[in-house]
């Protein structure tokens, strides 16, 4: 099945805080593109779990300090 999407503008923007590099902070700002089915007008949306749940890292990074904080 096929759906037929058009953009409707954006989602409000998300920054992300990462670690610095060479001495300067570092800020990512996602913009997400807002995409609505025309048969049933729904909004389609990706859920991105981008940061761990209370903290500023990704979850990645998380992941791996978890990791290596065990050994």
């Amino acid at each position: 099945m096929v759906l037929k999407l058009s953009s409707k503008g954006f989602f409000p923007e998300a920054t992300i805080q990462d670690f610095p590099i060479r001495g300067k902070n570092v800020f990512l700002h996602v913009i997400r593109r807002r995409w609505v089915e025309e048969s049933s007008k729904k909004v389609v949306v990706r859920d991105w779990k981008l940061v761990a749940k209370g903290t500023r890292i990704t979850s990645e990074f998380a992941a791996f300090l978890k990791q290596i904080s065990q050994q």
